[in-house]
């Protein structure tokens, strides 16, 4: 690649404003390339793809080079002055990327987009074409290593519209989607239960004496963005190209507050993730009434999810969480989180957890086949957004595998389900249904996935051996190599009646065939002459080949690109498969939390010899008080 710096240009960093046209006649190509690419990108570190690594420069350099406690060098000059520098190899750039984040910081991910073979076409000093991929925000991870496996990832927005405020929430991870109206004392209740990471708001509401005091909160960045994002015209637009309809009707009656907001989000994840929208779940519109409203100090002081330290252990939360899977304590969070104000629904929970109560063996299976389910959701969501690998594949594999195996544990159920208004009957339904929709599914992972898989597509090897000939076949050139060529070698031996025949191989010729020159009259007379061509003579011998050993020799020196080649195309079908199906692997993965909490409350039950309450209306509540009181 024909990149240099020999002159540099303005800074970029957001502190100094040059504009990639200040002191032009300074500026190298590559350099105007970044000035530009970080112009489009203000208030994000870029990561500059040059070769393996990320480079950053400038003021950029010199804040990341201090958050991440690495070397800052420098390349080139600007006005006479050394260029900042830093960088980060682009193997271990997630390390570095949860560093930057955890501190506050958002990062624009910069590739090289076209191959540096065809920059070279355009001249010697062409620069390869670079454009952002991604913006990297608190709200918007996907990756394991960026994310906490047990507590959700939420971003939210706030709208309004009509007098009205509305709160959008959604876990990019698992595709999960929801939005509500707010109540009248404003925005921070519902924020508190939330405690999203990135909260999204219209510019303007700093200003709002009454409402900017409720946006702040620990742990939460605030991304403002311009008043017209939030329009909610453009918002029902959004939702509507979102899942391909024409109109909302079937999903429900949306305020324009909701779809103020809603429509906002939507819009922040298409910009950051660069039109790769994750495959979200269906909108959910949630009532505010359906939770027990409880202001953020008074959350504080309950120590729900966490102590006033900031600490897990300790807290309500920590103290029965007694879930097996990430999904299954992601859920206990949720519902500890926002207590129920339905009696229906809290009585549909308890009667789950007591039929799981009663029978301590299946509750003892349930939980050790749930031991060994893998994060679906979140495995889809990072294929989703062209982020996930052959794990990712693999986990809905062996998601699929524990799901089939639950629903046929919840058979032994059928009796008492068949009686019973649990929700216990309801997962059990969604297993069933979701697993025989992605049974076409299943099958191919199973056939085709390997037992071991590697974390990175490009490492190959994770397509099963037989599973698919084209790829055994350019396998077997590239892993026995020495057996074909021994087999050549031996028939080429037999045919021409020269027993010292060898074939050889070097960087110069690659493969040859190589006979003593008192036998090389042998391969240049008869039947042998038209099949070996001379290539070479050296004093100790002579070099010939073959049509078919050049021919071969191509084939093993493409087999290794061919055989990743395969496998890419392989890992795109089955993503694409999964994508598909992302409706009932996403019930499955919902059923599968949900069972895991049920579970989970039933066995700390058990252990600590709690007792089902008997739920009784507010009413007789009172009245019972005031025959006390009376």
């Amino acid at each position: 690649m024909n990149e240099h710096f020999t002159r540099a240009a303005a800074s970029a960093g957001p502190a100094t404003a040059a504009s990639p046209s200040a002191g032009n006649d300074a500026v190298t190509p590559l350099m105007a390339q970044y000035l530009e690419i970080k112009a489009q990108n203000d208030g994000y570190l870029l990561f500059y793809r040059m070769g393996d690594f990320y480079e950053l420069f400038f003021d950029d350099a010199a804040r990341a080079a201090a958050a991440l406690d690495i070397a800052l060098t420098k390349r080139g000059k600007h006005l006479g002055e050394d260029i900042p520098m830093c960088g980060v190899p682009v193997h271990a750039a997630e390390q570095y990327l949860e560093k930057l984040i955890r501190k506050g910081f958002r990062v624009a991910v910069c590739e090289q987009v076209e191959d540096p073979a065809e920059a070279k076409k355009r001249g010697s000093k062409a620069v390869v074409r670079r454009d952002v991929v991604r913006l990297v925000t608190p709200g918007t991870l996907t990756e394991d290593s960026l994310l906490e496996a047990r507590s959700a990832n939420i971003l939210a927005a706030l709208g309004r519209a009509g007098g009205q405020w509305a709160l959008a929430s959604a876990d990019m991870s698992t595709g999960e989607f929801r939005v509500g109206t707010v109540g009248a004392d404003g925005p921070g209740t519902e924020l508190a239960r939330l405690s999203p990471r990135e909260l999204l708001t219209p510019d303007s509401l700093f200003a709002d004496p009454e409402i900017a005091p409720q946006l702040s909160a620990p742990g939460v960045a605030l991304t403002p963005l311009p008043a017209a994002k939030f329009d909610s015209g453009a918002g029902g637009r959004a939702l509507c190209a979102l899942y391909g309809v024409a109109t909302l009707d079937a999903f429900g009656a949306f305020t324009r507050a909701e779809l103020s907001a809603a429509g906002a989000l939507v819009g922040y994840l298409e910009l950051t993730q660069k039109g790769k929208l994750p495959a979200l779940q269906r909108l959910v519109r949630q009532a505010s009434n359906s939770f027990m409203a409880i202001d953020a100090a008074t959350r504080r002081n309950l120590e729900l999810s966490q102590t006033l330290s900031g600490s897990r252990a300790g807290s309500l939360l920590g103290t029965i969480d007694c879930t097996v899977t990430a999904a299954g304590a992601r859920e206990l969070g949720a519902r500890l989180a926002a207590p129920l104000t339905d009696p229906g629904t809290i009585v549909r929970r308890q009667d789950a957890v007591a039929c799981l109560v009663g029978a301590d063996d299946l509750r003892a299976r349930l939980r050790e086949s749930l031991r060994h389910a893998p994060d679906l959701a979140r495995a889809l969501g990072r294929l989703s957004v062209g982020r996930g690998g052959p794990r990712d594949l693999g986990a809905l594999r062996d998601g699929i595998q524990s799901a089939r195996a639950l629903r046929d544990l919840l058979g032994d159920l059928d009796d008492p389900l068949a009686q019973s208004p649990g929700e216990l009957r309801e997962i059990a339904a969604h297993l069933r249904d979701g697993v025989a929709a992605v049974s076409s599914l299943s099958d191919a992972l199973s056939h085709l996935l390997a037992a071991e898989l590697p974390l990175l597509v490009r490492d190959g090897g994770f397509i099963a051996a037989r599973a698919h000939a084209p790829l055994d076949e350019v396998r077997a050139l590239r892993d026995e190599s020495r057996r074909v060529i021994a087999s050549l070698e031996r028939r080429y031996r037999e045919q021409s009646a020269v027993a010292a025949l060898r074939i050889k191989h070097n960087g110069v010729l690659g493969y040859f065939i190589e006979v003593t020159p008192q036998h090389a009259d042998k391969l240049q007379t008869g039947e042998n002459r038209a099949l070996f061509h001379h290539r070479q003579t050296i004093g100790s011998a002579v070099r010939f080949s073959t049509d078919e050993l050049a021919s071969l020799a191509s084939r093993i020196a493409e087999a290794a690109d061919q055989a990743l080649a395969i496998e890419r195309m392989l890992f795109e079908e089955m993503s694409a498969a999964a994508l598909a199906a992302a409706e009932p692997l996403g019930r499955i993965a919902d059923a599968l939390a949900r069972l895991d909490v049920a579970a989970a409350l039933a066995e700390l039950a058990v252990k600590r010899r709690y007792v089902r309450p008997v739920l009784s209306p507010m009413t007789a509540i009172c009245r019972a008080m005031g025959q006390k009181t009376g």
